[in-house]
């Protein structure tokens, strides 16, 4: 190596050396004062109210509170029974903000694909009405009809086509951006 070269790569080492970053400092310990107390949580027996959060679960809401209303032959009127568990429905939803519902209606397979899907949206509508009524916020909760598409039971009397006139609430748990 030349002469004059030295200089010069001296000036760019130097120059590399004072971009570089100093090492960061050594981490302190994290000390746990409870670390070497028994093996962790003591159980110390069920809440009051029984398991926490045991009620706001989808399966809860399905088994607890009712999922699933009935609607007469061609009608859209709530019956007596019918408001009862969407009176629970909108208890249910109005202390559990983190849920979304669909309502999905149903119909029984007599009548046009046509006119059983408007049959449906007519029932899911008026579960909608009513829970938004009963205090729900009408933006937690969407309405679809299956119409005759999806049956709960499948066969041609009327034992079938009860099952089928009815309207279901499908709760979700809504994301953290909703």
């Amino acid at each position: 190596m030349n002469v004059a070269a030295k200089p010069a790569l001296m000036a760019v080492l130097l120059a590399l050396a004072a971009c570089a970053r100093p090492a960061p400092p050594p981490a302190v310990p994290v000390v746990d004062p409870y670390a070497s107390i028994g093996g962790g949580a003591v159980f110390q027996g069920d809440l009051a109210g029984g398991t926490l959060g045991a009620e706001a679960t989808v399966q809860y809401f399905q088994n607890t509170v009712g999922d699933t209303v009935l609607f007469p032959a061609n009608q859209t009127t709530l019956t007596p029974e019918a408001r009862t568990v969407l009176a629970r429905q909108a208890d249910w939803l109005s202390r559990h903000g983190a849920f979304t519902a669909v309502v999905q209606g149903h119909a029984e397979e007599t009548g046009t694909r046509e006119y059983n899907l408007a049959l449906g949206a007519r029932r899911a509508s008026a579960v909608q009405e009513y829970l938004v009524a009963q205090g729900v916020a009408p933006g937690r909760i969407r309405t679809l009809s299956f119409g005759k598409e999806r049956p709960a039971a499948t066969c041609s009397d009327e034992s079938c086509y009860t099952q089928n006139r009815r309207a279901v609430t499908v709760v979700t748990e809504a994301g953290p951006g909703a």
